[in-house]
């Protein structure tokens, strides 16, 4: 896996044609790229589009007649003061008793991956709920009995990402959850669901990378006019003006006061204790490489800062975000001396529709990844994010970038 300093540019040439699969071709030279586009063969749930509000209200009925009282905990439901990630996980079920230790222990190690956890054990609040949230994207895990019964009024939101079926009797529901794209599997047991939680967020924050798209026209008026920049993104100079700012303070020694820094502001973030105390203690024990790739909040929190532009969280990542640079920096100076010869990456992404036909609108302008990009050599690694992007999604792009490197 090769990883590139931040904020990537490049020029960008599409073609295409079209075959069984429609295939869109694109490139950050001339050279020719290969990416896949193919709408999901799954059952779609408007073939369901007989289930009314009333039958949402049959159905809440049903679960909140099984269900323990459960008190609104403000310990558990407590809401970060500010997004700081791509998604938010939903728990809905009707035996949830936030007073048990099964309960808690499994709400502890769902809290380890995501941030923002909200458990429901009515489906009308539940469904309100999600049609509440539009800047993130969602993970639902559900009990069995209830996941057959909803699937059909909530598979087709947009927001919704993946669903995981949460049961004790696994082959009772493995057969009809097959049938939804979004349903990644059922688990009977929480480390099995948090170990395939774990690998969704990684793919969602991996195809939430922020990125501009700019026009020939755009690009060209910029140039010949270096004063006339409001034909440009907004987020687009706001990320390059951040990235000259943040690289050129020369801080390394007041990292300790920049950590503590970070430390009160995740705490307000409802950022798991654990996850702030390793940082605190072994941040200068690892490399920032090392940091970005481990599992724990910080990849998220810059993604979603860097996507949103959210300038308080992007500058108390300021000084992970320069060190990270710096460390790239050195190893592209000690490792260009093996790679006399030209070579190519390749990076497999789902794209919405809007940000496709984005793509398509700026070919021969400027595409820039304002982020850290991560690649591979293997085209079929990009492949595969590629295909499960599609798999879950049928208003999702397939696109793979395929980059020539002149070291």
């Amino acid at each position: 896996m090769h990883k590139s300093s931040s904020y990537t540019t490049s020029n960008a040439n599409y073609s295409g044609h079209s075959t069984e699969k429609k295939t869109i071709k694109a490139s950050s030279t001339s050279h020719t790229k290969h990416s896949t586009y193919q709408k999901s063969d799954a059952t779609s749930s408007v073939s369901h589009s007989g289930y009314s509000t009333k039958k949402t209200t049959e159905i809440s009925t049903q679960v909140t007649t099984n269900a323990t009282a459960v008190a609104s905990s403000t310990n558990f439901r407590a809401r970060p003061r500010r997004v700081v990630q791509n998604f938010v996980l939903v728990w809905l079920d009707a035996h949830i008793d936030e007073k048990k230790e099964d309960f808690r222990n499994s709400f502890t190690e769902l809290r380890k991956i995501v941030v923002t956890l909200e458990t429901f054990t009515e489906v009308d609040q539940c469904i309100g709920y999600l049609n509440s949230i539009n800047d993130q994207k969602i993970f639902l895990i559900i009990s069995g009995s209830v996941g057959q019964t909803m699937m059909p009024l909530i598979h087709n939101m947009t927001q919704l990402d993946t669903i995981f079926v949460f049961c004790s009797n696994k082959d009772r529901h493995k057969v009809w959850a097959k049938e939804w794209p979004k349903v990644e599997g059922v688990h009977g047991s929480i480390k099995s669901l948090c170990k395939q939680l774990t690998k969704t967020t990684r793919a969602c924050d991996h195809n939430a990378i922020p990125m501009s798209f700019l026009p020939t026209r755009n690009t060209s008026d910029a140039a010949s006019n270096d004063q006339d920049l409001h034909h440009l993104p907004t987020n687009y100079l706001y990320s390059v003006i951040f990235k000259d700012i943040v690289l050129e303070i020369n801080d390394d020694d007041n990292d300790a006061k920049s950590i503590k820094d970070l430390q009160i502001y995740c705490k307000k973030q409802n950022i798991p204790d654990a996850e702030i105390n390793e940082l605190k203690h072994k941040y200068h024990q690892k490399s920032p490489i090392w940091w970005y790739t481990c599992e724990m909040f910080l990849y998220g929190m810059l993604n979603r800062g860097l996507r949103s532009v959210d300038m308080e969280t992007m500058s108390k990542l300021g000084f992970f975000i320069r060190s990270l640079h710096l460390r790239l920096e050195q190893l592209h100076q000690e490792q260009s001396a093996n790679f006399k010869k030209p070579f190519t990456v390749y990076r497999g992404q789902g794209l919405s529709k809007e940000d496709f036909q984005n793509l398509l609108n700026s070919k021969g302008g400027l595409l820039s990844f304002n982020n850290f990009l991560s690649t591979s050599i293997d085209q079929q690694v990009s492949m595969a994010f590629v295909e499960r992007a599609m798999q879950k999604n049928q208003d999702i792009v397939g696109v793979i970038f395929i980059m020539k490197i002149n070291p």
